[in-house]
């Protein structure tokens, strides 16, 4: 009831609606209608009352909560679902045990500040209160476990096009999960699986997004290979509509995923990746490899060639660009 008031009184945004039209579109009493108010106030909103006239909004918080991003989110699965939080240790942890206990799919956990969360091969990942977008996604895809690592290159893609939808900003794509703008890293993806051998139970697909930290706010050893989406566009930028374009992106891609296969994604995939073409450096647990990223399978394997012509299949690595072998 409190997100169709917000969407009514967004809608109408800089003019008055009356407590009767109010209570007569949400079905209840114009004084749950001021309990109401009072609640979103109370989140952040700024709202003035004037006799005979009813509501307005005057000053939106830059807020993520359930009630901020479902206002005009236009999805059928993806974010139906939010499990909203000031502050977590990690969303990563929160959506695997809500998804042990059967959440639907589609359903994303949401925090304003993570203390605890985690990148790729157990790196921390900052996320000061106010400034970033942390999240993780539900997902039950009728899949093979081997097929689960697409699903994080189907990520990347839905990330990029959520952010150039709602800020006109252009990310790269650096194999397979790190989002660089401006060759510095912007976003972070973390894919897990709930799986037996044979069958996919749920893949957990974290998304943490930079988006008002200011320099200062990064710690020093990451400082200056980290930025944030504000940082490049030079003002705040609105943290739910960035949610909503990368949920709506991410629904379409899925579906099309679960209905044509991998194929699609990795064509739109390679179209934003920075890394092909390029000399790498691929810090496998087993090796190093230099060579050229030439592409990737249609399991979204990275496929390196060295400088002899063989060609490697990279299935996990922690990837340098436009480095050659000393």
């Amino acid at each position: 009831m409190r997100t169709k008031l917000l969407q009514m009184l967004i809608e109408n945004e800089g003019q008055f609606v009356s407590g009767e039209k109010l209570s007569k579109h949400l079905g209840c009493s114009r004084t749950a209608v001021w309990k109401h108010i009072e609640e979103l106030r109370k989140a952040g909103y700024e709202l003035e009352a004037a006799p005979r006239r009813g509501y307005r909004i005057t000053k939106k918080p830059n807020a993520i909560t359930a009630d901020e991003i479902s206002v005009h989110l236009n999805t059928e699965t993806i974010g139906q679902e939010i499990q909203y939080y000031e502050t977590v240790t990690s969303t990563q942890e929160i959506a695997h045990r809500l998804a042990q206990d059967g959440a639907r799919e589609g359903t994303v956990v949401v925090a304003d500040e993570q203390t605890g969360g985690k990148g790729r091969l157990g790196r921390v990942w900052h996320s000061p209160i106010g400034t970033s977008i942390s999240m993780s996604l539900i997902l039950r895809p009728s899949i093979p476990p081997q097929q689960a690592p697409q699903l994080t290159l189907l990520a990347a893609v839905s990330v990029v096009r959520g952010i150039q939808a709602a800020t006109g900003i252009e990310c790269e794509i650096k194999w397979p999960n790190d989002i660089l703008l401006d060759g510095k890293k912007v976003v972070g993806i973390l894919t897990e699986l709930q799986s037996e051998p044979d069958r996919v139970h749920s893949v957990i697909i974290g998304i943490g997004i930079n988006v008002n930290h200011r320099k200062e706010q990064f710690p020093s050893e990451i400082r200056e290979i980290a930025t944030s989406l504000g940082i490049e566009k030079g003002e705040e930028i609105a943290r739910a509509d960035v949610i909503r374009s990368v949920f709506e992106e991410f629904e379409t891609l899925y579906q099309r995923y679960l209905n044509e296969g991998f194929k699609p994604i990795k064509q739109l995939w390679e179209s934003h990746a920075i890394s092909l073409g390029k000399q790498i450096k691929a810090s496998t647990v087993q090796n190093v490899l230099y060579g050229v990223a030439t592409g990737i399978t249609d399991d979204g394997v990275l496929l390196l060639e060295d400088e002899e012509g063989t060609v490697h299949k990279i299935y996990s690595a922690d990837i340098e660009l436009n480095v050659t072998k000393a």
